[in-house]
């Protein structure tokens, strides 16, 4: 029986954003546009600068922008990982 869902961490080194189930979630990478629903085939791209829409069970879209980031989805399971910059306080 397929799942019914994908389970979807984004991940810095810094911290963990998200961890949780989800419909899908869709990008834009060289290629173009792309989705990830569960069952995928395994995959693996780099995103730069392009929205990553995470759709969760009863709850609006969560979207995510970052300067560079790698996805990896093998058995429904999304691994998002990123770099955020530390934000320095310049007073």
């Amino acid at each position: 029986m397929a799942s019914p869902s994908l389970h979807i961490r984004i991940l810095s080194p810094q911290q963990l954003l998200l961890d949780t189930e989800a419909f899908s979630l869709s990008s834009k990478n060289t290629q173009g546009n792309f989705d990830i629903l569960p069952q995928h085939a395994n995959f693996l791209t780099v995103i730069e600068k392009s929205p990553i829409v995470v759709r969760i069970p009863k709850k609006p879209p969560l979207t995510f922008k970052f300067d560079v980031a790698i996805i990896f989805a093998a058995n429904n399971q999304v691994s998002v990982y990123t770099y955020i910059q530390p934000q320095i306080d310049k007073k």
